[in-house]
């Protein structure tokens, strides 16, 4: 009996070793809790298809990152950034560029491309559709016309203006521009009569085809070619206190980029989410036009020519007109080294 007992005792001993053992294993393998990472977008957008991807489909999650999306209109998505209120900022470097102009001690510097073409396109009201090929019928056509042109300074308002300038239209004497705040009031200004042409992206293009507001865009700025429309920006302090987060968050949106570019269902799947409420015709449609636009980035590189258009746009529209340097607003390292593993 007292054999036993001294057994039962080395048992008991033994076992509650191991858990102690097991309990500190428990403890030592517990992963580190996820960065909370947030991105600042001016407007809910299907050309920001990537970044939404890759935070539904695990992607931020694989690298230790939680990242969230918050929509800043007006301009306040860059600044948003300045603030502190965002980690970093999808936009144009051209909005990027203006800021750190502004004396900032912390510049901001684009680490990723996800739409590489000028995604804004033209539609006229059907009272008044458009028919001709030319510039100068364009311009005909464009002159003394109310275009809801969306906010003052922001990208489909300046190349509104670009492109006015090209054809030889004051964009101040010889249209009448509405520039809303909201990008999504150009519909309502159609179709309500105040406007006869608006400019605009998806899903603001098949939103007003299919309440009759428009027909197909009867312009498209793609046509400029690549053109760095919406990159990924942060800090430059960001960049040299913390480059292993710029990593992480590079690796994960290149995984994005690709599947987007690779794989049209399951981005489909995703885009689905992100706009419920819109018909799944309408996203068809405009993931059609997305494809045929070429307007997501392969590769996430944000090339010099994919830079000097925007900033070409800012420069003649008088937005902004100090110049730049493409090795101070942009630093492909992360890119780099993502492509090289």
């Amino acid at each position: 009996m007292k054999k036993l007992k001294g057994l039962l005792s080395l048992l008991l001993v033994a076992l509650l070793i191991l858990s102690g053992c097991g309990a500190a294993g428990s403890s030592g393998s517990k992963k580190t809790p996820a960065k909370n990472l947030i991105i600042a977008e001016p407007v809910h957008l299907i050309a920001y298809l990537p970044l939404y991807v890759a935070i539904d489909k695990g992607y931020f999650k694989q690298e230790g990152l939680n990242v969230k999306t918050i929509t800043a209109t007006g301009g306040a998505h860059v600044t948003a950034v300045v603030s502190g209120d965002a980690w970093g900022v999808i936009g144009g470097p051209d909005s990027v560029q203006i800021v750190n102009a502004g004396k900032s001690k912390d510049p901001i510097t684009s680490v990723v491309n996800v739409v590489n073409r000028a995604n804004v396109y033209l539609m006229a009201s059907t009272k008044t559709p458009y028919t001709g090929q030319s510039d100068a019928e364009l311009k005909a056509f464009l002159k003394g016309k109310s275009i809801a042109a969306g906010r003052y300074g922001g990208s489909p308002n300046l190349l509104t203006r670009y492109l006015l300038i090209g054809l030889g239209l004051n964009p101040n004497k010889d249209v009448q521009l509405d520039e809303p705040a909201d990008a999504a009031a150009v519909v309502s200004l159609v179709q309500q009569g105040k406007d006869k042409i608006a400019n605009g992206g998806e899903p603001q293009i098949n939103d007003g085809i299919k309440k009759g507001v428009w027909s197909e865009p009867f312009y498209g700025f793609p046509s400029m070619g690549d053109y760095a429309y919406s990159v990924v920006s942060v800090k430059a302090s960001t960049i040299k206190t913390d480059p292993k987060t710029v990593q992480k968050f590079v690796n994960a949106m290149l995984k994005g980029l690709k599947l987007v570019n690779n794989n049209k269902a399951e981005a489909f799947k995703v885009l689905k989410k992100e706009f419920p409420t819109t018909p799944d015709a309408s996203l068809k449609a405009a993931m059609d036009r997305a494809y045929k636009d070429k307007l997501w980035s392969k590769d996430g590189y944000i090339t010099r020519a994919a830079v000097a258009k925007p900033l070409d746009v800012v420069k003649k529209t008088g937005i902004y007109t100090k110049g730049y340097s493409y090795e101070k607003l942009v630093d492909m390292e992360f890119v780099n080294k993502a492509l090289n593993k």
